[in-house]
């Protein structure tokens, strides 16, 4: 049995398709989630990773677990699974750890217990994903526009999907042990180029708006903490070469190359319709 936890997330539901379709015995977990969410044959548990006593019942049969950096108590929660039997963990991380961990120490702080949780580990860390997009999506059904920073800094988003097929294959091969895995676009695109795909895909042209840095941080101050937001910022701003550099571990591990952003935009056209 697999534990996905986040499994009505843009990672955590397709993780789930894909291991449900390969024949894997899957507990998808998420605070709202019903049978509707998930395929026939998936066990769900409505529960919060913030309280882990709630999870008790997804450890039932539990051999793997896919964790998501939520709740405040990943030593507990690890410590629960570990007792029950789960054998190997992936953990979906921010490649901020790597880059800016000042601004990452709560998602650092998973990793490390992770590592030091008893179970074999690998540790996924993404840079943006591609449905990051998806805030784009009212403005552009209702006015046809995007406003975004740092409108020609170029960044490798990827595809959550990769992500999701990078992760089943991780939990269910051997190979990966204590490994980390940084997971990035097969090329860097700016914010201007991503609305440009955009209004290819909806065949209508979409107006670029670029935000100053103060605007775009009190937009994202509204759901984002303070350090987290400003390290969001530096990295749409001022990336580092490491964060501006394609990672070839998508391909290597899935042996394809990975998703373009204009692929992904085609795929969830209906959201900006």
């Amino acid at each position: 049995m697999i534990v996905v936890t986040g499994g009505t997330g843009n990672v955590g539901r397709a993780l789930v398709a894909r291991l449900a379709e390969a024949g894997a015995a899957v507990t998808a977990v998420a605070r709202h989630i019903t049978h509707e969410d998930v395929p026939p044959g998936v066990r769900i548990l409505a529960a919060d990773l913030g309280r882990p006593d709630a999870l008790a019942s997804a450890w039932e049969g539990a051999t793997a677990l896919f964790l998501l950096v939520a709740g405040d108590d990943p030593e507990g929660l690890l410590k629960r699974a570990a007792a029950a039997g789960v054998r190997k963990v992936v953990l979906l991380s921010t490649q901020g750890v790597g880059t800016r961990p000042e601004s990452y120490a709560h998602a650092a702080r998973f990793e490390a217990a992770v590592a030091d949780s008893g179970p074999a580990f690998t540790v996924l860390r993404s840079g943006g994903m591609a449905s990051n997009t998806l805030a784009w999506a009212e403005p552009v059904r209702r006015h046809r526009t995007v406003a975004a920073p740092f409108a020609d800094v170029a960044l490798p988003f990827v595809d959550p999907d990769d992500v999701a097929a990078v992760a089943a294959a991780v939990l269910r091969e051997d190979g990966h042990d204590g490994l980390t895995y940084t997971l990035t676009g097969p090329e860097a695109t700016t914010p201007r180029q991503r609305a440009a795909d955009l209004a290819r895909v909806l065949g209508e042209p979409v107006t670029f708006v670029e935000q100053s840095r103060e605007e775009a941080r009190a937009q994202m101050a509204a759901f984002m903490p303070d350090a987290v937001v400003e390290g969001t910022l530096a990295i749409l701003g001022e990336p580092t070469p490491e964060e501006r550099a394609v990672s070839p571990d998508v391909e290597r591990i899935l042996g394809r190359p990975a998703t373009p952003f204009a692929h992904w935009a085609a795929r969830n056209a209906a959201a900006f319709r």
